[in-house]
């Protein structure tokens, strides 16, 4: 005699992490832990619009703050060295801070949307394959800005106090960037079953 399977707990969309404690953690859904982190999500993307419009608006006082008489101290490993504060060092320094915490923000966004899918318990939806992408070319684009940036100081602005990045220390950068790819692509991947699902149903 075969014995009958017990209910399902979970709804259609929702899916749950084992609990050691206890009772199963909803990973999403309402309620669940991407709701959580929607929410986390929500004031770190508030915190750096902040960052980046106060970034901003200094970087248009810069251009016409005097700066007489201004020096600044760049420090480093082998010691510090002491620079004029030229108006175009001053640009560069709060354009390159903008455009970091600028493009963390975009990320952001782009992640905020996909949580937001996740606390609907609908995932495998087409435009979190492009969102994850753009996350992965923004990651990528400023990986490489900061590494230029790094080099340029160090080469131009500081020579013999800070040392430029090694090409070793692009590496977890650049693994970061290909596990989003491979992500967008498992997203795709999974549109697309669900697609053939829907039509198959």
């Amino acid at each position: 005699m075969r014995l009958p399977l017990p209910p399902n707990p979970l709804k259609r969309g929702e899916a749950s992490v084992p609990n050691w404690l206890g009772a199963p953690i909803k990973a999403l859904g309402p309620g669940s832990v991407s709701s959580v982190l929607k929410v986390v999500l929500d004031v770190a993307y508030i915190l750096l619009w902040l960052i980046t419009g106060v970034l901003l608006l200094l970087v248009i006082a810069a251009i016409f703050i005097p700066l007489d008489n201004v020096n600044i101290t760049v420090s480093g490993d082998s010691g510090g060295k002491q620079l004029p504060l030229t108006r175009t060092l001053l640009l560069f320094g709060l354009g390159a801070a903008t455009a970091y915490f600028g493009g963390f923000m975009l990320i952001l966004r782009s992640l905020r949307r996909i949580i937001r899918t996740l606390t609907m318990g609908d995932p495998f939806q087409p435009d979190n394959v492009r969102r994850l992408r753009q996350i992965g070319l923004t990651l990528a684009v400023v990986t490489g800005g900061v590494w230029v940036a790094q080099g340029f100081v160090a080469k131009r602005l500081a020579p013999g106090v800070m040392d430029p990045q090694g090409f070793g220390e692009l590496l977890t950068p650049i693994f970061s960037v290909l596990i989003v790819f491979v992500l967008a692509e498992v997203f795709r991947e999974g549109a697309r079953l669900r697609r053939e699902s829907e039509l198959t149903i």
